[in-house]
């Protein structure tokens, strides 16, 4: 069976083995055959060393969290054989810590989460892997094509359902949203705002590509100049760059009793000028609320599911910018200037 792997820690490491072993029975009783997987900035990270564990026993970390499938065998009936499955990434604790014991890994507490493709499980870009029934999501079979898009947009799924939890600490009545970043997870926050009904807006450097379009035919108004030049007060923001400048802007220019959500992961290093106090005052005075989100749950992942077959198939088509065969696998690590989303091909 071939399978995408790296050694964690080991830049350089990338490679399509033609012998990975048969996924195991303790993996699940559900057997999936692969379709395609989704490539984003959490691959290219750990294929340069930054970080990723092998399971225990192995050197080698199958990559790949972003899965779509077709179940061949279910036991369980939980699902039929021909049915289009993703596979939830996260697993809880073995403790297990007070939140991952009541099913809501995305906030666990003590870091021993496993993730696969990522921390201490074999990820999905393999021929053929297995889940366990609470981990297998059912797709609809509109979305053969983009289906790799649900644990993305289980992401930012899991962002809005906090962003409603935080509102309802008063009146929540919620005109605009301003998403800041126009890549994947942007795009698909912007598409999960536009399905709430709330005036879009998505900011972004690119001036030039499919990016525009994308937010234009969601509604959305598209801005590339200054976050803090920007002639509205956004009730929301999702932060999606990273960027340290633009979180720090964004949390200046939320509007009154506004919500900003960081789901953009900032690499640190970087020291700036910055009036904290200032700061203080504005969220202080104006009962403002900043919050980090990561990962999702399986109710995330129910909802991204229901979210992705309301949109638009060719919207949603348009956000793969690229599709790599499993034999030019490396292509599919080597982001281009126009990418959005890159997808490995299991089927080609």
């Amino acid at each position: 069976m071939r399978a995408v792997t790296v050694i964690p820690g080991v830049p350089g490491s990338l490679r399509l083995l033609d012998d990975y072993p048969d996924p195991a029975n303790e993996e699940g009783p559900i057997l999936v055959e692969a379709i395609s997987v989704g490539v984003c900035g959490t691959d290219i990270e750990i294929i340069e060393g930054q970080y990723g564990e092998a399971p225990p026993g192995s050197d080698h970390l199958v990559l790949g969290h972003e899965s779509l499938g077709r179940v061949l065998e279910d036991p369980t009936g939980t699902l039929q054989p021909g049915d289009l499955v993703a596979g939830i990434v996260r697993h809880p604790d073995p403790l297990p810590c007070p939140n991952c014991a009541v099913d809501e890994w995305d906030m666990c507490r003590n870091g021993m989460f496993t993730e696969h493709g990522i921390k201490a499980l074999p990820g999905f870009a393999r021929e053929r892997w297995r889940l366990q029934p609470g981990f297998a999501v059912g797709l609809d079979p509109a979305l053969t094509e983009v289906g790799m898009l649900l644990e993305p947009t289980s992401v930012v799924a899991k962002a809005w359902d906090h962003i409603d939890r935080i509102g309802r600490r008063t009146e929540w009545q919620p005109r605009n949203a301003l998403i800041t970043g126009a890549g994947p997870i942007g795009l698909l926050a912007a598409l999960l705002a536009s399905q709430r009904g709330l005036s879009v807006h998505v900011l972004d450097l690119a001036t030039e590509g499919p990016k525009p379009a994308l937010a234009g035919a969601l509604g959305a108004a598209y801005h590339s100049g200054p976050l803090d030049q920007l002639d509205f007060e956004p009730d929301v923001i999702i932060e999606c760059t990273g960027a340290p400048v633009v979180v720090l802007e964004a949390m200046c220019k939320v509007g009154p009793t506004g919500i900003v959500c960081l789901a953009g992961v900032s690499s640190g290093g970087r020291i700036i000028d910055f009036d904290a106090g200032a700061l203080n005052r504005t969220l202080v005075l104006e009962n403002n609320v900043v919050f980090g989100s990561v990962n999702a749950n399986r109710r995330h992942w129910n909802g991204a599911a229901e979210a992705l077959s309301k949109a638009d198939p060719a919207w949603l088509g348009a956000l793969v910018t690229r599709r790599v065969p499993l034999s030019e696998y490396a292509a599919a690590y080597s982001p281009g200037p126009q990418d959005i989303k890159v997808v490995l091909d299991f089927t080609a």
